[in-house]
Formats: C-alpha cells, sequence, structure tokens
C-alpha cells in the first residue's frame, strides 16, 4: 500500500480513489474483528459497512499522530460494537459463527470438522476470559495486530497488553485441556 500518511492525506481531499484504498486495505481485518464480537457475519458485514461510512465522515477531522489508522478504524468499530449491543439490548458475547473458520474448499473434510470442532471449543473457552484478555485476544489473532498496534487500540502499554495475552493464552489452554 501507498505510504499511508499521504493516502490518508488525499481521502481526506475527498480523492475517491485513496479511500477505496484504505477500504480495501483494512475492511477484512476489521470485518473479521466484529464477527468474532458479534457472533453474526450478516450484521458484521453492515457494522463494518457503518464503521467505514462513520470513518468517512470523521475522516476530515483526523489527525495523524503516528499511531497506524488502523487504531482508528478499531475505536469506532469497537463503539460500533458497543453502541450495536446496547441498541439490541444483549449483552456482549462473544460467540463464532462456524461459517468463519475459512475452511480449506478442497481439504479433507474429517480434518474441516476437526477444525471446525476446536473452534467452537475455543470460542467458548474464550467466554471464560476477561473482557481486556477476549480483546486482545480477538486483535492479536484474529485480526493478525503486532502488541505495539493493540497497545495504542486498547490505551496500554505495551508490556500491559503482553501480560494479558500471556495469561489468556494460559487460560485458555487450561480450559481446552479440561474440555478434552
Amino acid at each position: 500500500m501507498q505510504d499511508e500518511q499521504s493516502l490518508i492525506k488525499r481521502a481526506q481531499e475527498h480523492d475517491r480513489q485513496a479511500f477505496a484504498q484504505l477500504y480495501e486495505a483494512y475492511f477484512d481485518r476489521i470485518y473479521r474483528y466484529i464477527v468474532l464480537k458479534t457472533g453474526d457475519r450478516t450484521e458484521a458485514e453492515d457494522m463494518t459497512q457503518q464503521v467505514f461510512l462513520k470513518a468517512m465522515e470523521a475522516l476530515p477531522s483526523y489527525k495523524w499522530k503516528n499511531v497506524p489508522f488502523s487504531a482508528w478504524l478499531y475505536r469506532i468499530a469497537h463503539n460500533q460494537v458497543v453502541d450495536n449491543l446496547r441498541r439490541a439490548g444483549h449483552r456482549q458475547t462473544s460467540e463464532l459463527n462456524e461459517e468463519i473458520s475459512q475452511a480449506d474448499p478442497g481439504g479433507n473434510p474429517q480434518h474441516q470438522a476437526e477444525v471446525s470442532l476446536d473452534m467452537q471449543q475455543l470460542v467458548a473457552a474464550s467466554r471464560h476470559l476477561t473482557p481486556a484478555q477476549r480483546e486482545v485476544i480477538y486483535l492479536r489473532f484474529a485480526s493478525d495486530l503486532p502488541i505495539a498496534e493493540v497497545a495504542r487500540i486498547m490505551k496500554r502499554s505495551e508490556g500491559a497488553v503482553k501480560a494479558l495475552q500471556h495469561s489468556a493464552v494460559q487460560a485458555l489452554r487450561k480450559l481446552m485441556v479440561e474440555n478434552r
């Protein structure tokens, strides 16, 4: 992708192609984050579109502060999920639709079933984590973000993120072993 800062500047100047490049670069990661938070693919698609609409509306006020643009998008996505859950009157859950796993269509059906079962068990186990631990797991592994970026998104130190990740992985490992 072109230098992110110049791309954002062009998008702020109403360059549709620049915003389209930002959209393409971040859509999948924001979508995966939302689908893991909501557990509903259709709802996640709608919410991801809303995130980018809000980003487009707020883009003129965005200020580059040596923080990745994605941190700003994840904050909008987080707020969108929270607002949506409030409106719907649901408590926040982290159910995962088994379709989320990106199974290899030409792969072994038994292997695909095992992966799906493992994902379901992992999601069920993640319900026992604290909200902060779940957030770290979603951002680090589902969205594939580096620790520094997760720290910025969560407004925590990198050390705190590492500690949360470590405790979350340990708890998940223990829960997965207990449930086998």
